[in-house]
């Protein structure tokens, strides 16, 4: 039996979170919990049963295998994407965009990663301290994703905005949403009329001439790809400074290149990933998962950052090692492995190199405790990060 219902109450994405998660893992690692916004799931936060279900065809991603699930909504426009799709509509969509995010092909876009970070950085340079959130990491992973779909720069800001007032869910949230339905919209027209070299027109391509899309899952698809692709590098590389201006030995190994920067990345996504939950699943047929029965429409919470911080996987796992070579499960696992894994790790190997090499003495310009986190359960990230370093004579 998995024992009561837990309530997790206020345990967000801040620093209860970490603390939460390792409690359940260890006294009850398959257990009905009530996340902050109500909705009553399963959550799965041993590695070896996370890595499991993950690849496990028989938990889906559609709603319609749902029961008594609240969650948050989005209007058809941007609800039909890989994210809430199982085969054969997930492989068909994912087929087609895949050839953009393979390896070889994110490695083009490096020189413009670099030149966006570049230009960034030298704005940072002649300071003292700024808040890096707003100054550096969002403006580089937003500008990254949208030069690989072609969005002009005047959209970008407007996006950022809107995206931060709809996943807030305020009152301004409803507007915020409509207002990104009718940017997609105008882009799809635009490159309709316009095609260029970029991943949007080869979209409108694959809808217009081949039939391969639906009009719902080309304004989704590219959705998913614009927000995904630029918060959840944003909120990862906000993360792994954190992490790094905590522990000055393992910033001391970056900086001095003791620790390689690929596997130093892949070391920071293990100790704290921005993706602190799978999306929801929902059983198709009654079964089991760590020993405890399951209902099928039952939603079951993958907990990734707790699969992460396993000790039976991660010898130490609390504690930050650049050199780790264990693989983790942050990108996922199965047929739904993180389809920008090669973009997130682009921007974010480029990105804290170059903050590492060209602010000495990067430390937190305020206390841990004062900083404000994203009010999220599935997601962890920072609001603001305020920093300051050593200015270069």
């Amino acid at each position: 039996m998995s024992g009561p219902i837990v309530d997790l109450g206020p345990a967000s994405s801040g620093p209860a979170f970490h603390p939460t998660v390792d409690w359940l893992r260890t006294r009850r690692p398959v257990c009905q919990g009530v996340l902050p916004d109500g909705s009553v799931v399963w959550l799965v936060t041993r590695y070896e049963d996370v890595r499991a279900a993950l690849a496990d065809p028989r938990l889906s991603l559609s709603k319609r295998h749902a029961k008594g699930w609240k969650g948050f909504g989005l209007p058809p426009e941007l609800d039909a994407n890989l994210l809430n799709m199982d085969a054969p509509d997930h492989t068909r969509i994912r087929r087609l965009v895949a050839p953009a995010f393979r390896p070889h092909a994110i490695e083009r876009l490096r020189p413009r990663v670099e030149r966006i970070t570049e230009e960034l950085v030298a704005a940072l340079r002649p300071l003292r301290e700024t808040e890096l959130v707003g100054s550096f990491i969002e403006p580089l992973t937003l500008r990254s994703v949208c030069e690989l779909l072609g969005v002009p720069l005047d959209d970008q800001m407007d996006l950022r905005r809107w995206n931060t007032e709809m996943l807030s869910e305020t009152e301004g949230a409803p507007e915020a949403r409509d207002n990104i339905v009718r940017l997609m919209r105008r882009l799809i027209r635009r490159r309709r009329t316009e095609p260029g070299d970029d991943l949007i027109s080869r979209l409108v391509v694959a809808r217009d001439q081949d039939g391969v899309l639906s009009e719902d899952e080309l304004t989704s698809l590219i959705f998913l790809v614009m927000v995904a692709g630029y918060m959840s590098s944003a909120n990862f590389i906000g993360l792994a400074v954190l992490s790094l201006c905590g522990d000055s030995a393992q910033l001391a190994a970056l900086r001095s290149g003791a620790a390689p920067i690929g596997p130093a990345v892949s070391e920071l996504l293990r100790y704290d990933t921005p993706e602190a939950v799978a999306p929801r699943r929902f059983p198709v047929v009654d079964m089991d998962i760590g020993g405890v029965r399951i209902r099928a429409g039952e939603p079951v919470v993958l907990v990734i950052s707790s699969a992460n911080r396993d000790p039976r996987r991660f010898p130490d796992a609390q504690r930050l090692v650049l050199d780790r070579a264990a693989t983790n499960l942050s990108f996922g696992h199965g047929p739904h492995y993180c389809l920008g894994a090669a973009l997130a790790r682009l921007q974010a190997e480029t990105g804290i190199a170059a903050l590492v090499r060209s602010l000495p003495g990067l430390r937190l310009a305020q206390p841990d405790a004062e900083l404000v986190w994203l009010p999220s359960f599935r997601f962890r990230g920072l609001c603001e990060l305020p920093v300051t370093w050593d200015t270069v004579a």
